[in-house]
């Protein structure tokens, strides 16, 4: 069985691919691929390994061999899902993959927002620490966790982790019910926990349910001074919408680590306003990135692999 990875680079330069080779006859490995390089790699394949190369219908028509497509991620919008059914090719991805690792970048969040530590940084490289009169800088009012309430849009897996995590700092955290499904489910909405919350932090998919759930009108009911971040999906909160609560002071700190196109080759508002003086944080869609969430992706796609193959002998 010949399997091809197609952007490997994706993973990071010290992931172990033992797992994948152990399930393979032959693995051949590129750093990067487009559509169009993807459909002279793949001729000839059985197994396509692709994190964020498109593989769309005319690509997928056009390989004969492949009978399986393993998602080195959670999302398979990158694959035409209808044409793979169609043609019979399976479709595997992996889950739960990077739970500590993005739940530890949400906790860093939420904690340098808390403690301002976007603006306290300005203030020290501009040497207003060393020109003060006193033995401190207390120009910003941080947030003590302990105590304050953590809305929680998601209750997966992640976002229980999350809770739990935040839990240990003494926040008592509110479950919001799943955005579309309010009638059915017995957790409060998030407009009825919104304007409670000291933070709020998304670990839901972006739907059509989702799309714009942070927008100005419900930013207009926080609490002055509470906490945003979103380690979802970008657009799930109205970004712009977010500025400008912050920017008047209406949001105490916005903390993201996704944008609605990524990466954002055209730029973006929030990356602008990191500029300004604002309690503002923004990292590059990093927070499932630690070496233990990427190696466990390459474990998952062996087991994928695996299964694959047996529930095929099988059949």
């Amino acid at each position: 069985m010949k399997a091809v990875i197609l952007d490997a680079a994706s993973l990071g330069p010290d992931v172990d691919l033992a797992p994948i080779r152990e399930q393979v006859d032959t693995l051949e490995v590129h750093e990067q691929s487009s559509t169009e390089q993807s459909r002279e790699r793949l001729a000839g394949a059985d197994v396509a390994i692709v994190n964020k190369v498109v593989l769309d219908g005319a690509t997928l028509e056009a390989l004969p061999s492949l009978q399986l497509i393993c998602v080195l991620a959670t999302g398979t919008n990158n694959i035409d899902m209808a044409t793979a059914e169609r043609l019979g090719i399976a479709v595997r991805n992996v889950t739960a993959y990077g739970t500590a690792s993005v739940a530890q970048h949400t906790l860093m969040l939420i904690l340098a927002l808390a403690n301002r530590l976007p603006l306290y940084q300005r203030d020290v490289n501009a040497g207003r620490w060393s020109e003060s009169p006193f033995f401190c800088l207390m120009g910003h009012g941080t947030l003590q966790l302990e105590d304050k309430r953590l809305m929680i849009v998601g209750q997966g897996e992640l976002g229980s982790r999350v809770a739990a995590l935040a839990e240990a700092f003494g926040m008592r955290v509110s479950f919001a019910a799943r955005p579309g499904n309010e009638v059915n489910d017995s957790r409060p909405g998030i407009a009825e926990l919104a304007p409670e919350a000291d933070v709020i932090s998304l670990h839901c998919p972006l739907t059509d349910a989702t799309r714009h759930l942070i927008d100005a009108d419900l930013l207009a009911t926080v609490k002055p001074g509470a906490l945003l971040v979103n380690c979802a999906r970008g657009g799930i909160i109205d970004e712009e919408a977010a500025l400008d609560a912050l920017r008047e002071g209406r949001l105490g700190g916005l903390g993201v680590d996704v944008l609605p196109k990524e990466p954002p080759h055209q730029g973006h508002p929030l990356l602008d306003a990191l500029a300004e003086p604002l309690n503002l944080i923004v990292t590059p869609h990093n927070a499932w990135i630690t070496p233990e969430a990427r190696q466990r992706i390459v474990a998952l796609t062996g087991n994928n692999l695996s299964d694959w193959q047996a529930q095929r002998d099988g059949a």
